[in-house]
């Protein structure tokens, strides 16, 4: 951790190294549906009941935002490991109230910093704060349920003088900040996980690394299971197409995926632990999807400028 000077003293920055800072996120959401896995606007409610029947999870959108996604819970992770490395440097009391810079934020977790991802930011943030969560995990004994959003609130610091977005602070919710600073509530996450660009793959991901682990010996599970935990609205003949085309790609970072079965003969898929080798190749073809897409997004967002302008008969 290292604060940036700022020329305005009423500014005092807390920006976290995150090219150095493992990556973490709670056990108990990573193995859970509590996101949505698109980019369009999803309205439609995600309900989970654990086969055994004692953990289950409902999440409801605000009609005028939607569901916060799995590439808003970035900013989640993000925090998490923040408090984590605050924990680790023995810092006592940790701070529900997170901040930084919206350029610093960004580029933690692997973003572009131009216009429109400040726009998705904002968006993301009322997105994470409207969603509603009730969950049967970690309610009080006296009550079987939790209600939560992800933020109980976000704030964004424009420079008077260039409207430009400068501080930012994110207040992480009660129930968020307890699993956080719970002992052992965190695992750690491959820092390509933010480079993975499918909603699908991010869910297939967090399943792998809660219940696969460092098991040399893999892990199977139930394609149904698999489509149950990630809360995919896609029907089954669909989620089926898709897992099949994310085996073929091959992309998950610490973990290979192949079609099996269970010893009853239900399709199932196992999760194997890369090789050093394999993971060092996979980390290429991901930064250089990356490269790729940041540049498609540049491009994008230059046209975007230029027809404004244009449109305001303003050409340069």
């Amino acid at each position: 951790m290292s604060k940036r000077r700022d020329p305005n003293p009423e500014f005092d920055f807390f920006i976290p190294l995150m090219n150095d800072l493992p990556l973490k996120d709670q056990r108990e959401v990573m193995e859970r549906p509590f996101f949505s896995l698109q980019k369009r606007k999803r309205l439609k409610p995600i309900e989970y009941r654990s086969p055994n029947g004692e953990a289950w999870v409902k999440v409801e959108a605000m009609p005028a935002y939607g569901m916060a996604t799995i590439w808003d819970a970035d900013i989640l992770v993000w925090a998490a490991s923040v408090l984590n490395r605050m924990k680790e440097q023995g810092i006592n009391d940790l701070p529900r109230t997170l901040t930084t810079t919206t350029y610093d934020l960004l580029r933690g977790i692997r973003r572009g910093t131009g216009g429109r991802a400040y726009q998705e930011l904002q968006a993301a943030l009322s997105r994470l704060e409207t969603t509603s969560i009730r969950t049967s995990l970690r309610a009080p004994k006296r009550r079987n349920e939790a209600q939560f959003g992800w933020l109980d609130g976000w704030t964004l610091e424009v420079d008077p003088d260039t409207d430009q977005p400068r501080g930012m602070t994110i207040t992480l919710s009660n129930w968020v900040y307890e699993g956080i600073v719970s002992e052992r509530s965190l695992l750690t996450m491959h820092q390509d996980y933010f480079l993975l660009s499918g909603g699908l793959e991010r869910a297939l991901y967090r399943i792998a690394r809660k219940h696969a682990g460092q098991q040399r010996g893999g892990w199977i599970c139930r394609v149904e299971v698999l489509h149950e935990k990630t809360g995919s609205d896609a029907q089954p003949k669909e989620f089926n197409r898709m897992l099949r085309k994310i085996i073929e790609a091959d992309q998950l970072p610490d973990y290979t995926m192949s079609l099996s079965q269970t010893v009853e003969g239900t399709p199932a898929v196992m999760f194997q632990l890369r090789g050093v080798e394999a993971a060092t190749e996979l980390h290429r073809k991901l930064e250089k999807e990356r490269e790729r897409l940041e540049a498609d997004r540049r491009r994008a967002e230059e046209v975007d400028g230029l027809m404004d302008r244009l449109s305001r008969g303003r050409p340069r």
